[in-house]
């Protein structure tokens, strides 16, 4: 009885068993593991400044250098038009923003003026230039373009043919002097037998030329005002003013270009008032503070964008 007992517990236990096995025909199988889908490592991206003209008003690119300092965003290049042209050379000579502010609250706007006499030259214009020139070689030491820390480019305007050039080698106060030459203000530079005056005429703020050398982020500095908003007093307010109502349109198109796109607030800065010029640091200190997290967030998706793309605006 025992004997029978046993065998009919184990052979329960045995089909006990086999109901929690395969079923007939089926074969036991792992779960799956669930698919990961492969990460894109973001890749390194080649950031470029471009500074735009604005004459005195160009005080802004210091407040916008020291903001990005403080967030640890550094541009790889730097292009620069008229008064963006003098900040961008100091900058890729090495200075950092703080040391571009301390030299501007010493600069005295009198070591660059050297007034054209007689007033009757071949071009007009009261300012020659050359101390402006040797203003920016003093500073930078008399290096060259190319042998600056960052790369970096100057536009100009071509006066006989109208056309842009960006100055990539060469004295660099020269380039300089040559890309502040508003018409009627400044004569123009006459280099390697060509004459060239402001290069807002042409890009007034030098976007594509931070992409033709190499830009993959450009982050432009919009220094220009409305132009119904200025002052145009006086015969250098007009001219100042001129140039604006020209420029505004082509800047349009070219802000489209850039990524990021930094406007400090100086409605009622005109652009021969210098001493505004703590206002306009700190303006263009506040204009990048204001764009900083979304800046952020574009830096983080154009790192995963593929190479040679830009981001639609």
């Amino acid at each position: 009885m025992q004997r029978r007992n046993f065998l009919g517990a184990g052979a329960a236990a045995l089909l006990a068993a086999c109901s929690f096995g395969p079923k007939p025909g089926t074969l036991a199988t792992t779960p799956e593991t669930p698919a990961v889908a492969p990460t894109v490592p973001p890749r390194p991206i080649k950031i470029g400044l471009a500074l735009g003209g604005g004459a005195a008003r160009g005080f802004a690119h210091i407040g916008v250098i020291k903001a990005l300092e403080a967030q640890g965003i550094h541009p790889e290049l730097v292009t620069g038009t008229s008064a963006g042209a003098v900040v961008a050379a100091l900058y890729a000579s090495g200075m950092s923003g703080f040391q571009l502010n301390k030299l501007a609250l010493t600069m005295d706007e009198a070591a660059i003026a050297d007034w054209a006499l007689p007033f009757g030259t071949r071009f007009g214009g009261w300012l020659k230039g050359e101390a402006l020139q040797n203003y920016v070689n003093k500073l930078i030491a008399n290096r060259p373009i190319e042998a600056m820390k960052l790369p970096l480019g100057i536009v100009a305007t071509d006066l006989k043919t109208g056309q842009g050039i960006l100055f990539r080698r060469g004295n660099t106060g020269q380039a300089v002097r040559a890309s502040s030459s508003v018409p009627g203000v400044f004569q123009p530079v006459s280099i390697q037998g060509h004459d060239y005056v402001d290069g807002g005429l042409v890009e007034p703020v030098p976007v594509d030329s931070a992409r033709a050398m190499g830009a993959d982020f450009v982050i432009a500095v919009n220094i220009s005002a409305e132009p119904s908003s200025q002052k145009s007093n006086g015969q250098s307010g007009v001219l100042l003013q001129t140039t604006a109502i020209m420029g505004q349109s082509i800047s349009k198109m070219a802000l489209a270009r850039a990524d990021v796109v930094i406007r400090p607030d100086l409605p009622d800065m005109g652009g021969s008032d210098f001493a505004s010029r703590n206002r306009a640091i700190l303006a263009g200190e506040q204009a990048t503070a204001a764009v900083m997290a979304s800046l952020r967030d574009k830096l983080a998706q154009a790192r995963l964008r593929p190479a040679g793309t830009v981001a639609a605006q």
